[in-house]
């Protein structure tokens, strides 16, 4: 969690997503490629499955239905597990921001489902500008830093309550597409090489260039 609020998110807001990619030394490129190539595919059909449930309206029924019954149901916290815990304390104990390694196989994953999102959303016909904040920009410049600060815990149980329910949702979806399909495709050498060969010269890549020429100067930072 530290490698994708920390180095992966500040790279990508200024150097975008092949900027991640280079930083990394060969050995490691293709440690990158392979955790790219596994869950792009799992992302894509994730994305394209909650994409539909916005799309056809199921989503806001269900957020409507669950504010119904918020008077008898209402939602908890997210933070007393113990990864939220041990979350606390690896803030606490932080010394430098820049002390985290950029784990290839973490970068890797995050960045194949970004761009899972970024193709679904083309395949929909949205524009670029659209594209580029939504699948990218609010992610590293907006969401991940505030994360980075006090932890995704905290975000998510002070966002909206579509935005809670979302997370509650769909958090588990990925968790059993990354763990039981992704990561053990990986593991038994059965990934194919295709999402990856199309990532360098992927057109989002462009537009997030255009995009960092406009970026302001300082990062954001949250205290």
């Amino acid at each position: 969690m530290e490698c994708v609020t920390g180095p992966i998110s500040r790279i990508i807001s200024s150097r975008g997503l092949t900027g991640v990619y280079d930083e990394l030394a060969d050995g490691d490129k293709e440690v990158f490629a392979r955790a790219y190539a596994a869950a792009y595919p799992v992302g894509l059909e994730l994305t394209a499955e909650i994409y539909d449930e916005v799309k056809s309206g199921n989503e806001i029924r269900s957020v409507i239905l669950a504010g119904q019954r918020m008077p008898r149901f209402p939602m908890g916290k997210i933070d007393e597990a113990e990864m939220w815990v041990t979350g606390q304390k690896v803030r606490a104990e932080r010394a430098d921001r820049d002390d985290v390694t950029l784990n290839p196989f973490t970068a890797g994953v995050f960045c194949g489902i970004m761009m899972a999102q970024v193709d679904l959303l083309l395949e929909q016909g949205h524009p670029y500008s659209e594209i580029a904040n939504e699948s990218v920009i609010e992610a590293v410049d907006s969401l991940n830093p505030y994360m980075h600060a006090r932890g995704v815990a905290h975000m998510v149980d002070n966002c909206s309550t579509t935005a809670r329910l979302g997370a509650r949702k769909w958090a588990p979806r990925f968790d059993y597409l990354l763990t039981q399909v992704a990561y053990p495709a990986v593991d038994g050498d059965r990934v194919e090489p295709a999402p990856f060969d199309a990532f360098e010269k992927h057109v989002i890549h462009d537009v997030l260039r255009v995009c960092s020429e406009m970026r302001p100067s300082v990062d954001i930072f949250v205290e």
